[in-house]
Order: C-alpha cells, then structure tokens, then sequence
C-alpha cells in the first residue's frame, strides 16, 4: 500500500483466514455458558455458482466428500438472490465436525479458483426457548457476525449485540454493523 493509497483512504482488503472457522468450536462453548445457546448441528456455506463444467465438477466432489460420512446427505439450494446454499449436518454435539465440513468446502471452493464467489459460511444455534442464532463468518472480511431472526422478518439486535459480547474474545468480529446483513430463510438456521 503506497502513500497516496494512506491518504485518500484506502485500504487493503482483509485476506480471507479459513482456519478463523475452527475458532467457533471454542465460541460455542462459550456462548453456551454465557446465553444457553447450544449447537444444531447444522451449518452452511453460501457461494454464486459459477457456469461451466469445472465448477460443476468441484460441485459433485464437495457434495461427495461430504457425503461419504455416515451422516445424511448435503442439500444444495438455490435462494431468490441466485446464491447456492450447501447444508451439512453433523450430530448436534459434534461441532467440530461440522466446522470441519464447512472449512472443507471452503478450502475446496478457494483451491479450485472460485475462491472470489463465496459470500458467508455459518453455523447454526438455539436457545431454550426455541430462539435461532447464526454465527456467521464473512469470507471476504475474514469476519464473523451473530445473527438472530425473528418472526416477521425481523431481527433481535439486542441478542446479537448481547452474543458479540459474550465470544468477541473468540472469534474476530465485524467491526462494522452495516456489515451484518440478514440471512432471512438460510438453510441451517
């Protein structure tokens, strides 16, 4: 980054840290002891598919190399916005699994070039009274946010607020609440 780049403001993009996912393991741990929110089990990673028989290639062997657990299979879907949503599940007490499930993805999608079409991974909560939560990692930020919907296409700002407290030790947060968009109808959640 050069001088006149300091000057008007300008900076480099955050690179984006897969590893940072298998900080959730650590995070939910907390975030169970902190608000009673436990994992689901569930977890997705959201990309815009790309044309061509390459892509279409690395689709198959994700789905496959997910497949092959003793788990249920993965489910591909396609949101209104022309995203494609690639769910895992793992036993709800399996973390660990599942972060690795998505980190595969991840790395597979960023190895094979198309590392520029993924949007967000997340990893899915509940609470006792039934409340969802997502953690979600933001691929080009190299950021996590919470998110917690409501009925109604609304959202609880106190609760995400209130988790960003109880694991911004754990996970990097995004600084910037624009940022924090809604992920209204993600699969995992």
């Amino acid at each position: 980054m050069g001088f006149l780049d300091t000057l008007l403001g300008r900076s480099k993009p955050v690179k984006p840290d897969l590893d940072r996912l298998f900080a959730l393991s650590t995070a939910a741990l907390t975030l169970e002891a902190a608000t009673g929110f436990t994992p689901t089990g569930l977890g997705s990673v959201c990309f815009r598919a790309a044309e061509g028989a390459a892509f279409a290639r690395m689709q198959k062997d994700i789905q496959e190399l997910l497949d092959a657990g003793e788990g249920p299979e993965v489910e591909l879907s396609t949101d209104s916005y022309g995203y494609t949503w690639l769910l895992a599940r793992q036993p709800a007490d399996d973390l660990p699994a599942l972060v690795t499930d998505l980190h595969a993805v991840n790395a597979t999608l960023e190895a094979g070039g198309f590392g520029p079409h993924l949007l967000c991974s997340l990893a899915g909560f509940t609470g006792a009274d039934g409340q969802r939560l997502a953690l979600v990692y933001l691929y080009k930020r190299g950021t996590f946010y919470p998110f917690a919907p409501l009925p109604g296409d609304k959202r609880d700002n106190a609760l995400e607020l209130q988790v960003r407290g109880a694991v911004g030790a754990d996970l990097p947060f995004e600084d910037d609440l624009s940022r924090w968009f809604p992920v209204w109808g993600a699969p995992g959640l």
